[in-house]
């Protein structure tokens, strides 16, 4: 069946460089599979990215562009976005967005309001995903073991020492940003108020959490079934922005070389984080291990990435799954409502 499908990516978040390689990837994938596909800029509304190549070597940034310094400006861009999905009445959207409203539930909420069925979580378990201090209370709350943590509300008034207490090293990030955007690991404490004013300038609240040290591990969710768990080797000792989405940065190893009980450990607690918020159709559960036996849960991703170098690809591919199979899977259980 054929599908008008249309990729919702860019956008004015600091992550929107992801995106657009994300939606480019997925948009050609889709066409490949013989779907109507319009892919979709949301800063500008209802500008058409017609070239769909996907360079394995862009340079991926992280700093403020220009269109994220807009971003007051071009947010308001997102209505003519979803009055084009009305006029051209699509079939079903692709959410193909990376941070900001894309992510953290608001542009979910519209698409419910249109009776626009869309690819991934819902409004609820978008907002939930995004705000770590919240998914992290929820871990807790079934049994998901995740690392001790505190909330900073405002940059120039927070308790450094009980941000001490946690023990250092301590990492501290934005509170509801994701591809590690804002992320420092402090092991001195005199490096602490740097890290957070560089913290708050991606998010409205920071997370200090205790540092695990560790492997880096991961597990994929597909239609609420768990692929085989992978395995981070990044370049940098942790899995930062560059070593994210810059190729040759980390190596990955699927299936992961750990034991079947660790194997079956760290899927069971993916099953319950990713229950836990409510999630659907795809998402990525990430983990530290720490002596090769105990998982610590970081956060769920309920918008995982689709580039060239992405987790949730590796992991289908290694259950025979291809990409353009994959994303076509992801939008016909969006048809599908489940």
């Amino acid at each position: 069946m054929s599908l008008k499908i249309a990729v919702l990516l860019g956008g004015t978040s600091a992550e929107r460089d992801v995106s657009l390689v994300t939606g480019r990837g997925i948009a050609k994938a889709l066409s490949d599979k013989g779907h109507r596909v319009t892919a979709i800029d949301c800063a500008f509304g209802d500008q058409v990215i017609t070239d769909w190549e996907v360079d394995s070597n862009e340079i991926i940034r992280v700093d403020h562009s220009d269109i994220e310094k807009r971003k007051a400006e071009l947010d308001k861009n997102l209505l003519k976005t979803l009055d084009y999905l009305i006029q051209e009445k699509f079939d079903v959207t692709f959410i193909a967005l990376h941070g900001g409203y894309g992510e953290n539930g608001q542009l979910q909420a519209a698409l419910d309001l249109i009776k626009m069925p869309y690819t991934g979580s819902q409004a609820l378990s978008s907002g939930l995903g995004m705000d770590k201090n919240l998914s992290k209370i929820l871990f807790q709350d079934v049994g998901v073991p995740t690392a001790p943590w505190l909330l900073i509300t405002t940059e120039t008034a927070f308790d450094k020492k009980a941000i001490e207490n946690l023990g250092l090293p301590v990492v501290i990030k934005p509170n509801d940003q994701g591809s590690t955007v804002g992320l420092t690991i402090v092991k001195k404490a005199e490096e602490m108020e740097t890290a957070i004013e560089k913290a708050f300038r991606f998010g409205k609240t920071v997370l200090a959490e205790k540092f695990i040290p560790g492997r880096e591990m991961t597990v994929s969710m597909l239609d609420g079934k768990p692929l085989p768990v992978i395995e981070i080797i990044p370049e940098h000792g942790i899995y930062d922005y560059e070593c994210k989405y810059q190729k040759g940065k980390s190596q990955y190893v699927v299936p992961a070389q750990i034991s079947e009980t660790v194997t079956e450990s760290l899927q069971n607690f993916a099953i319950k984080a990713y229950q836990v918020l409510d999630c659907r159709h795809y998402a990525r559960v990430d983990f530290r291990l720490q002596d090769n036996t105990l998982p610590f849960c970081l956060e769920v991703n309920t918008l995982p990435g689709m580039t060239p170098t992405s987790l949730v690809p590796k992991a289908a591919k290694a259950m025979g799954i291809s990409f353009p199979d994959l994303v076509e899977k992801i939008t016909y259980l969006a048809i599908q409502g489940e």
